[in-house]
């Protein structure tokens, strides 16, 4: 009986190319999971266990900032730079807790994440300004993980060749932009017009349901003009 033999490389590169897909896709998922994790879960669980302890407002609000540190100096660790925006996060932290202590009023702490929120809206839509706005550059790293690097040179050249792409990703990039704008003020308002202890909550819960409706409709958007890898 004849034996039919696979050509070297024949099968194992279609395989290793999925294999390496699957762990950039992993390695994604895992990301965004430590960041829900240490940037949602633990501030949001420690300020209502440390109320529920019986800490005052400003203890437990101030505590669940100074959980994001060490998160903040493991990306720094971890990428062996200086990240602009993990620098003002920090920055954000010190500055609301000076003022907090100065004001003595733990809602000048609440309106902190407002002035993290507005300067990431007032950044997007400054990209707007370059050959490369934020949906741009901030899709590569997906990109990558669903068509590989050779995928992602397609990708980005047709923005050079595709007026309706650029056109399309200028717009996607312009509502992202003004929904963080969007959050920024409603945290203010907020801030000042609900109980102190409902506010970690309800800002929580702002913020998923924007960016729930945001991703929304950037997922429809794309599908809908075939951008949709």
């Amino acid at each position: 009986m004849a034996t039919h033999q696979t050509a070297p490389g024949t099968d194992t590169a279609p395989a290793a190319a999925a294999t390496t897909a699957g762990n950039r896709t992993a390695a994604l998922r895992r990301r965004l999971a430590a960041q829900l994790l240490f940037e949602l879960v633990l501030p949001l669980g420690s300020y209502y266990g440390l109320r529920a302890a019986g800490a005052g407002q400003w203890l437990s609000m101030v505590a669940g900032g100074l959980l994001l540190l060490p998160w903040i100096g493991y990306g720094i660790v971890r990428r062996r730079r200086v990240e602009a925006m993990a620098v003002f996060s920090l920055s954000l932290v010190v500055v609301g807790t000076l003022l907090s202590l100065v004001s003595g009023s733990p809602r000048v702490l609440m309106i902190r994440d407002s002035w993290l929120t507005a300067a990431i809206g007032l950044w997007v839509l400054g990209t707007l300004l370059t050959r490369r706005p934020f949906i741009m550059t901030a899709s590569r790293g997906i990109v990558i993980a669903k068509v590989g690097e050779a995928g992602l040179v397609e990708w980005e050249a047709r923005w050079d060749a595709e007026p309706t792409f650029r056109h399309h990703l200028r717009l996607v990039t312009a509502v992202w932009g003004a929904v963080f704008l969007l959050d920024a003020v409603l945290r203010v308002v907020l801030a000042y017009t609900i109980p102190v202890d409902a506010f970690p909550l309800t800002s929580t819960v702002l913020w998923l349901a924007l960016l729930g409706g945001l991703l929304t409709w950037h997922n429809w958007y794309l599908t809908r003009h075939g951008m949709k890898l």
